[in-house]
């Protein structure tokens, strides 16, 4: 009995893993992004991470590949962080100016209007991290292609920012969510991001993407 108990792959003690995986991974991403250019790379693993453990059930160790992929991120995800920060923060001032007008009839439908418009960056950037995590291209490959989603995919864009934003706005309003947010935002995302993406691969590639073998064209069916 005791040994059952105590086996690491019962169902309590993998639940309890996946538990130590999910907050730690949060609390793993707010302490590499803390020195600002990394934001790109660490969320780009956060992705990669999140989806291969919680989606695609892998049974490699959560931190290690977290870091692993960190690493190899760095390279493009730094100055895809460094092209992402002063637009944010460009975006984040006209934002202010829009809602600080918004006191006549039509400066609200100025900021409606540029809150609409505000879609299509943001929903770029949505895309491109978790791209950065789970594709080989350039940094220009990277946002030509997730500024073409964003467009081609706008109701998925829509619900990918909205739930981007709000959970970042719930985060900074309480300290607490610091511990599975981050996490819980970009598996919320994969939902959407990961229906997606492999339908602009072929076989080959979309077999490597969800970590599978490619099929036997040769294989004859039964």
């Amino acid at each position: 009995m005791f040994r059952q108990v105590f086996d690491p792959d019962n169902l309590f003690w993998r639940t309890m893993a996946r538990g130590v995986d999910f907050v730690g991974l949060s609390i793993f991403w707010i302490a590499l992004c803390l020195p600002v250019v990394t934001i790109g790379p660490a969320t780009a693993a956060l992705y990669y991470t999140v989806v291969k453990v919680f989606r695609h059930k892998s049974d490699d160790g959560a931190f290690g590949m977290y870091w692993k992929a960190f690493v190899q991120n760095l390279r493009r995800g730094i100055p895809a962080t460094l092209i992402f920060i002063p637009v944010m923060l460009l975006l984040a001032y006209g934002y202010a100016v829009m809602r600080a007008n918004a006191v006549s009839s039509q400066g609200v439908m100025m900021f409606v209007a540029y809150y609409i418009v505000l879609l299509i960056p943001v929903g770029m950037f949505c895309y491109l991290f978790p791209m950065l995590g789970r594709f080989d291209m350039s940094v220009k490959e990277l946002f030509r292609t997730s500024f073409i989603l964003a467009i081609r995919h706008l109701p998925s864009t829509f619900v990918v920012v909205l739930l981007t934003v709000q959970m970042v706005i719930f985060g900074l309003e309480r300290w607490w969510p610091v511990v599975f947010a981050p996490t819980l935002t970009v598996l919320l995302v994969s939902l959407f991001l990961e229906r997606i993406f492999p339908k602009y691969l072929n076989d080959e590639e979309r077999a490597k993407l969800e970590d599978k073998p490619p099929e036997d064209e040769d294989e004859t069916e039964d």
